[in-house]
């Protein structure tokens, strides 16, 4: 697998809001190149940027390098969802302090979320900051470079309403030649309570299907065999040939004037279209706006993967409502027992749940877990509640819930997954399933893995196959987080 993709936990320390997913670049730099480290933080999509910026930088003569020591220029691509984050950030710039030390002409630059949000405390505090870039402005990061190395700082945190990188070749950090991120839109139009997203990432902005069917395209014909389409909330995805424009596209449908739209189901069919080879996989959607359209279009495309992560974060439809989810819990169960009548129940189906939101009573925290019964999630990410600065939330309602008690109701809520995807694995025992093989097991090289159509990675013998095989495998032993079988011959 990819070390850019992130393995869906279970139930790990990756799981809580304890630890971060990190990853860093690999060694490119050519000779005659500056070498550029870039270590990234948080979601899919962070990782997606740092291909991009990757790229940008690229064409300014900088290769990538996998040593911070050695580096000309240091990108830390960040994330502001959860406190750890910021704190693991921190704690990198002063190890970074000390290399600086012994190289004055070293470039430290913070990137991303934590750059939008906090870009006067890392100027005026923390001095070795020498760039500071929102997500919107990676385009600008050769310049921000020249202005430090004039002796100048250099900032750039505006938030476009237009930019989506369409045109822009990610270089693909770590690869392991087989899958792939394609970032189809940008910034978040829905106003959850708890989250920093909207006011560090932006509006919601769709890029052009065909730049994204031409990525698609050419990644197949690189020897890619899946990609996966990210945005903050999928399911939004709109576009029209005409002008991409939420405002004009409101006016002309006001008007009952006939609009040519592209929506997401469209879109998943036109990838899906490039080849039967090629697997595809999206993520996020949002439960209030997954369509039924959605669904009979994975139902009618093999190769496009039967898996859903749909977040719930509470199973109370009290709780849903102060967070601003915009749907209650009968509403996402409704919504469940469509991807379940439509896709089969041996549709994947994922979560995020937080543990201990303002005022959440017992009962209510009884609800999530109900929930999480009556869905039988195959994975879950599972956090408690941490007060984000500059969020709906911090600003209206008083974090109440004692640390103890939220990290308590966390831990039912591991221990209720545990059991939830375990018995989903035993689910898959005596099955037979297509798996894409990424590459070597973790353990074995007598072993490769990969991970079939609903995302459980599965462990076989190798015998005569390679990285980027589709291989029959029947499953006959399995834990929570693994299926284990052997391959077995077509006919």
């Amino acid at each position: 697998m990819s070390d850019l993709i992130k393995d869906i936990p279970l139930v790990t320390e990756e799981s809580t809001s304890e630890s971060c997913e990190m990853k860093v670049t690999e060694n490119t730099a050519g000779e005659g190149q500056r070498k550029l480290y870039i270590e990234s933080y948080g979601c899919q999509m962070n990782f997606s940027d740092s291909e991009i910026v990757a790229s940008v930088m690229n064409e300014a003569n900088f290769g990538t390098t996998s040593n911070f020591e050695e580096a000309d220029l240091i990108f830390l691509n960040t994330c502001s969802i959860r406190e750890k984050a910021e704190q693991t950030v921190r704690n990198r710039l002063k190890n970074f302090h000390k290399v600086k030390k012994n190289k004055p002409g070293l470039i430290i630059g913070v990137l991303g979320c934590m750059a939008e949000r906090l870009k006067e405390k890392f100027l005026e505090e923390e001095k070795i900051v020498d760039i500071v870039a929102g997500p919107d402005a990676y385009r600008d990061l050769p310049k921000l470079v020249q202005e430090v190395d004039g002796g100048d700082k250099g900032v750039n945190v505006f938030l476009s309403r237009e930019e989506t990188y369409a045109d822009i070749n990610p270089v693909r950090l770590n690869s392991n030649g087989v899958t792939a991120f394609i970032s189809i839109m940008r910034g978040c139009d829905n106003m959850c309570t708890f989250c920093v997203v909207p006011f560090t990432r932006g509006r919601e902005r769709s890029r052009d299907p065909h730049s994204i069917v031409k990525e698609a395209q050419e990644l197949f014909e690189q020897g890619y065999r899946e990609v996966t389409l990210l945005g903050q909330n999928v399911d939004s995805y709109k576009w029209s040939s005409e002008e991409n424009n939420k405002a004009w596209l409101e006016k002309k449908e006001k008007k009952g004037e006939e609009v040519e739209v592209i929506n997401f189901a469209n879109l998943l069919e036109m990838v899906a279209k490039v080849s039967p080879d090629l697997r595809v996989r999206f993520s996020t959607s949002h439960p209030k706006d997954i369509t039924n359209e959605v669904l009979y279009t994975m139902k009618k495309y093999e190769n496009i993967c039967k898996y859903i992560h749909l977040p719930a974060q509470s199973g109370n439809t009290r709780v849903l409502e102060l967070m601003n989810r915009t749907y209650t819990r009968e509403w996402y169960m409704e919504r469940v027992d469509a991807i379940y009548r439509i896709l089969g129940d041996d549709c994947a189906i994922s979560s995020d749940m937080i543990a201990g939101f303002c005022t959440e009573t017992e009962e209510e925290h009884q609800d999530t877990l109900t929930l999480m019964d009556y869905v039988k999630y195959d994975f879950s990410f599972m956090f408690h509640y941490s007060e984000r600065p500059g969020t709906l939330a911090a600003k209206k309602f008083e974090d109440d819930i004692p640390l103890d008690v939220k990290k308590r109701r966390l831990n039912e809520i591991i221990a209720r997954q545990t059991e939830h995807s375990l018995e989903r694995s035993q689910q898959a025992l005596g099955k037979t399933f297509k798996v894409l093989v990424e590459g070597f097991s973790k353990r074995s090289d007598e072993h490769l893995q990969g991970r079939n159509s609903q995302n459980k990675v599965i462990v076989f013998p190798k015998e005569n196959y390679k990285k980027g095989d589709y291989v029959m495998v029947k499953v006959h032993d399995c834990t929570a987080a693994t299926l284990i079988g052997e391959a077995v011959k077509q006919d």
